[in-house]
């Protein structure tokens, strides 16, 4: 019960907040949710500066709900579905992801960005966006503005690949299989993919590279599981090599993010009752509370950023963002040029 007294203001002010958010992200999935979500949350703290009350229930929000999200996403991955498609968007999926991580890790260095923003940047243009953001930034202890941050430059460049991607798609001539792959591996967003292929649909009747491009996009999400491994592995042994005084209270079971287990049971368990017969509508509701999760986090974030700060210092991320979405974009381009597909 004092639990609930304590936590219970915050987690309703990120409820309240959330709803109109989850709304507008329907009537406008191409901006989503998630980022009306953020932006609702740093106008209402500009105005709402004294949050003694809710700060415990807002903390809370912005970091445990923020990874039951990410478990419950697990109930929208069906592995049998993943493994069909896997076998042709695979060698492109590794590359894009890597071209990204490595353009993010070059900049980190050549710019001397902060490491968490530049990790966090590189993972969600090379995976899923704001999920793997929200799957990473717990592993690494990322503050709420790091986040707000990187989720704002993710968000940019999926507005521009939804507006301008249908239309370069048919300037180069890609065929319909290759548009698929190109929108499920060249754009961040699971949302941003689906308003992309919409678009490339409703330019080229009878195309339905909707299902392809949402399939390549969800094997992308599987890449969440090695990465927060790894970044947590990374971390202890940072930590250690250290040879400060906060090494010897440094472990790996402390970082190591045990919600991104519960994420791979989640899956398991939709694709074998899928497999059984179950029909995948009935996980439906779970995705869709995983969604309403992430934007009640993101309500959450936005209410512990700075929205003048962010803008002051969002200058370097934006440049970094803009270099791995070009770089994945080429490599997208490039690898289907290579294997045949385009």
């Amino acid at each position: 019960m004092t639990q609930v007294k304590k936590l219970g203001p915050g987690v309703a002010l990120c409820l309240v907040l959330a709803v109109p958010c989850w709304l507008l992200g329907k009537a406008f999935p191409i901006v989503g949710g998630p980022v009306f979500a953020i932006l609702a949350g740093m106008i209402v703290t500009l105005f709402y500066r004294s949050k003694e009350g809710t700060q415990a229930g807002i903390a809370y929000t912005s970091k445990k709900i923020l990874q039951y999200a990410v478990i419950l996403l697990g109930f929208g991955l069906n592995l049998s579905e993943i493994a069909k498609v896997g076998a042709t968007s695979l060698p492109i999926i590794v590359s894009t992801i890597s071209t990204s991580l490595i353009v993010s890790f070059l900049l980190y260095k050549l710019m001397k960005m902060p490491a968490n923003i530049s990790t966090l940047i590189g993972v969600g243009s090379s995976i899923c966006g704001g999920s793997a953001i929200a799957a990473t930034a717990p592993v690494i202890s990322a503050d709420d503005e790091e986040i707000a941050q990187s989720i704002s430059v993710i968000f940019l460049f999926n507005i521009v690949a939804a507006l301008i991607f249908p239309t370069l798609g048919g300037f180069l001539g890609l065929s319909n299989e290759g548009f698929g792959l190109f929108a499920g591996t060249a754009v961040n967003d699971t949302s941003s993919v689906t308003a992309t292929a919409s678009a490339w649909d409703g330019l080229h009747p009878g195309a339905n590279t909707l299902d392809q491009a949402t399939i390549v996009k969800l094997t992308r999400t599987l890449a969440i599981i090695p990465i927060t491994l790894v970044l947590a592995v990374w971390r202890t042994a940072k930590a250690k090599a250290s040879g400060s005084g906060q090494a010897s209270a440094f472990s790996l079971k402390k970082v190591f993010p045990f919600f991104i287990l519960f994420f791979v049971l989640a899956s398991i368990i939709t694709t074998a009752a899928t497999s059984a017969g179950v029909d995948a509508t009935v996980f439906q509701p779970f995705k869709e509370l995983s969604k309403f999760f992430i934007i009640m986090a993101m309500a959450a974030i936005g209410l512990n950023t700075d929205l003048v700060k962010l803008i002051r210092t969002g200058g370097k991320p934006i440049f970094m963002g803009l270099c791995c979405w070009i770089a994945i974009a080429a490599v997208s381009l490039g690898m289907q040029h290579v294997l045949g597909i385009w």
